[in-house]
């Protein structure tokens, strides 16, 4: 695989025409852990997605390495599918990881690409890697984008 601007280019644009997608992905994953945690988490728009993933694509550095990620998740079929299991879930977590940003963020893209995953099942026919490409875009962004309370208010551990 050669990745060149016009490359980036391309898979942002798939990532960008995913919002009807994973938009409905995030809202359920909100729905869900939120119950779980006994929070009120907002829904996510879909110009928040676009916002979001323009803000990812518009640095360059992390860019190419989100759409390497893309890619090659838009392409990973192994015969058989089950072989190809822990690839495609490497792959998965690091670019939920990857789109999340920083700590804690990041480990919580990860963790939060596992749940998404079992509940994310593309079409028969579609190559494997886009159901774990839409889980790792749904839990990615999904921490990027406000709502979760206490991502709204100072931490109680900031040093002055």
């Amino acid at each position: 695989m050669r990745l060149t601007p016009e490359r980036v280019v391309r898979e942002y644009e798939w990532v960008h025409g995913r919002a009807e997608t994973v938009v409905p992905i995030v809202n359920g994953l909100r729905d869900d852990l939120g119950e779980l945690f006994d929070t009120e988490v907002a829904h996510v728009t879909e110009s928040q997605y676009h916002e979001e993933v323009d803000a990812v694509f518009a640095d360059g550095d992390l860019a190419v390495n989100v759409a390497a990620m893309v890619a090659i998740l838009r392409e990973l079929d192994v015969e058989d599918d089950y072989p190809g299991f822990v690839v495609d879930e490497i792959l998965g977590r690091e670019l939920a990881a990857t789109i999340s940003g920083s700590q804690p963020l990041r480990t919580l893209g990860e963790a939060t690409f596992h749940y998404a995953d079992v509940h994310v099942h593309g079409p028969d026919g579609e190559a494997a890697g886009v159901d774990d490409l839409e889980a790792a875009l749904a839990a990615g962004f999904q921490e990027r984008i406000p709502g979760w309370p206490w991502t709204e208010r100072e931490s109680p551990f900031a040093v002055d």
